[in-house]
């Protein structure tokens, strides 16, 4: 499954989106805007935007928040595959692939979560 990310407007500061840079997906349940809204973090950054939910904003192939939404847990993991000025297309880890990511020692999943024993990936 692959979804577009729009990151938020950041002139003036660093980068967030990197290519193969891993992305903490959140529910927001009681977003004020959006009942379906994921937010994006990153290691370093924080919250960096949202997956889209916009037929303006989605690239095609890829899948909305509100499609997405109930295919994952309140927490979840994609991996970015693609950037584009503002937005990245990342592709929703596998329960396989979220298991490599745990057996490297150095990667950025080891600091996103504070339990990755509760995640529950699917496959």
């Amino acid at each position: 499954m692959y979804i577009t990310i729009q990151a938020f407007d950041n002139m003036h500061g660093p980068k967030p989106l990197v290519l193969n840079g891993l992305v903490k997906l959140v529910k927001e349940p009681t977003n004020k805007y959006d009942s379906e809204a994921i937010a994006c973090e990153m290691r370093h950054y924080g919250k960096i935007g949202y997956v889209s939910n916009s037929t303006r904003t989605v690239i095609i192939g890829t899948m909305s928040a509100g499609r997405l939404y109930d295919k994952i847990t309140d927490e979840y993991v994609a991996k970015i595959r693609f950037i584009h000025k503002g937005e990245a297309i990342a592709k929703v880890l596998t329960a396989e692939e979220f298991a490599k990511e745990v057996e490297n020692p150095k990667s950025d999943i080891h600091y996103l979560f504070d339990d990755l024993t509760k995640l529950n990936l699917e496959e």
